[in-house]
């Protein structure tokens, strides 16, 4: 008897184990067809080689993956001839934690663009698109940035309407300057709009979040506008992650073809599938300390003040690294900085 219920425990142990090998099998087509069906999305993303060797990224920050988004003032994706960055967002990920933090570069930071000399860090893009944008931040920040995603307003305003809309704290000094630029965003985008008429929480459309996102004419100026920017990519993060699949498939399908990138689509899918785990938990706006500074030719400027110093800051803040050095390149590009606008930081 003893024998006979041996048997039949194995018997049963062979078949459920076969079921669950069954089940496994199962799964993994089903998650191998789940992830070329996403890469069948995310080849719809316009892909561009960029030359590794010239960006400049040999910088020690291993235990971080830079990625920088770049706002273009262009509407056309395919074409980035002529075009500056309206904004510079480095997201960077804690690889160990996979915590977040948004580094916003103000767009007429005065640092050196390799050929060209110091100018504002936006004109970088008009003068080499994507590669010499992050051979800029990577020079004048020691970051190590190899990896960007660009995109226009178009794109923005489609992705917080695929989201539904996300909520916003308006203030009263921005009311003003949303309602006088809202006609001017609809048309750009070829929608319709609705005024704001009354500070405090609000639920934004796409029209009305570019144009939150956009205006300058507020106290803080271009400081306050990158931090609005970051205000409404931190919203937009929180909203995606509370998404269906369906939600997500949709926004895929209008969102995608609007974005230019080097990332690998078969890189980017792991990213995706490690969005739901990650949270946004700093936003900082660089440089920390700054001067205005007006060229002889009557160009304004914001100059780092320091260069050093700020680099400094950036690397204990975002990067953890306490008593930072900055690298030669850093330091001479510095100095010029301060023997041109003539602050030292003293």
């Amino acid at each position: 008897m003893a024998r006979i219920r041996t048997k039949k425990r194995k018997s049963f142990l062979r078949r459920f184990m076969s079921f669950i090998m069954t089940l496994v099998v199962i799964g993994a087509v089903i998650g191998a067809a789940g992830v070329f069906y996403a890469k069948d999305k995310l080849d719809n993303i316009s892909h561009v080689e960029l030359d590794e060797s010239s960006l400049a990224s040999d910088n020690d920050i291993s235990d971080y993956r830079n990625i920088v988004i770049l706002g273009v003032d262009t509407r056309d994706m395919s074409n980035f001839s002529g075009s500056r960055t309206d904004s510079i967002i480095i997201v960077s990920i804690n690889k160990t934690s996979g915590d977040i933090k948004l580094i916003s570069v103000y767009r007429d930071s005065f640092l050196d663009i390799e050929g060209v000399g110091l100018d504002k860090v936006t004109h970088a893009f008009a003068y080499g698109g994507p590669e010499r944008t992050i051979n800029t931040l990577n020079r004048n920040l020691d970051l190590n940035i190899t990896e960007f995603a660009a995109l226009n307003f178009k794109t923005v305003a489609k992705v917080v309407d695929s989201v539904g809309g996300i909520d916003i704290d308006i203030r009263d000094d921005e009311i003003s300057q949303m309602n006088t630029y809202l006609p001017e965003t609809a048309k750009y985008l070829k929608s319709d709009f609705e005024y704001i008429n009354e500070a405090g929480m609000q639920h934004l459309d796409g029209v009305q979040a570019v144009t939150y996102s956009r205006i300058r004419h507020t106290d803080g100026g271009d400081y306050r506008r990158t931090e609005r920017m970051r205000t409404v990519l931190t919203a937009v993060f929180k909203e995606v992650k509370k998404m269906s699949f369906g939600e997500l498939n949709k926004m895929m399908d209008d969102v995608l073809p609007e974005i230019s990138s080097n990332i690998d689509s078969m890189d980017i899918i792991p990213l995706m599938l490690k969005m739901y785990k990650m949270d946004i938990k700093d936003s900082i706006g660089w440089p920390y300390d700054k001067e205005g500074y007006t060229s002889p030719s009557g160009v304004w400027y914001a100059a780092p003040v320091t260069l050093e110093s700020n680099v400094v800051k950036l690397h204990e803040d975002a990067f953890s690294q306490s008593g930072y050095v900055p690298s030669d390149r850093v330091r001479e590009i510095s100095g010029s900085i301060s023997y041109i606008t003539g602050y030292y930081g003293y």
